[in-house]
């Protein structure tokens, strides 16, 4: 390749990788203020966060709701990515699934549950490829848990779903954001309850899977 190629290949690819970036960016500031204050927050104000302008954010995502889909894509993604590389890099099992939860509370995966509301595709074919990717991924957590003796027997999977949404989902608007720095210490305590042996009987049967889609 001559010097002149060379320099138009560079040229070429720099605005693509530029955008990437930039789209990045968007999908970041988005995540963090739809969990500070809600998925109504208003566009400029995602757009002054991730330091672009209104009309790199326009490009990128025409309307809020291309936007919302993109941030729960990208929350789901990036916790089953949490949950494969810890089945594979801790060899005691309840440390992987304890590494795990704590992992997925700083991926902010509780950021979903104000986004799947209205007229949102939850049932869009990336969502539902990404979400049974965490699921799956979740569930071999769990399940090596359990056969390893050191999850307790009467919970599955869904329990642990449950509580990270409920453990890690600060109320949007309010003035706790600085609840963030107990989340990792809740979390502990939890986990510490679900490890085997059981220090007591719970109420109920262990949520699966099944239980969590029926519920939606």
């Amino acid at each position: 390749m001559s010097p002149a190629t060379d320099t138009a290949a560079r040229r070429a690819t720099r605005p693509r990788a530029d955008a990437q970036r930039n789209r990045e960016r968007i999908v970041r500031a988005a995540r963090e203020m739809f969990v500070e204050f809600g998925p109504e927050v208003p566009l400029d104000e995602i757009a002054r966060r991730a330091g672009v302008g209104n009309a790199t954010l326009y490009r990128n995502f025409p309307d809020r709701s291309s936007l919302i889909h993109e941030v729960v894509l990208s929350v789901l993604r990036r916790t089953a990515d949490r949950a494969e590389e810890a089945a594979v890099t801790e060899e005691d099992p309840f440390v992987g699934l304890s590494r795990f939860t704590h992992a997925a509370a700083d991926e902010r995966v509780a950021a979903l549950c104000p986004l799947l509301s209205g007229d949102f595709d939850r049932d869009h074919p990336d969502l539902v490829a990404q979400r049974d990717r965490l699921e799956g991924a979740v569930q071999v957590l769990v399940d090596r848990a359990h056969e390893a003796g050191r999850l307790r027997a009467d919970v599955a999977v869904g329990d642990l779903m449950v509580m990270l949404s409920q453990l890690t989902r600060p109320l949007p608007g309010t003035a706790c954001l600085d609840i963030d720095r107990f989340t990792h210490r809740h979390l502990q305590l939890f986990l510490d309850g679900l490890e085997a042996p059981a220090r007591s009987e719970l109420p109920g049967s262990a949520v699966t899977l099944e239980d969590l889609r029926r519920s939606r």
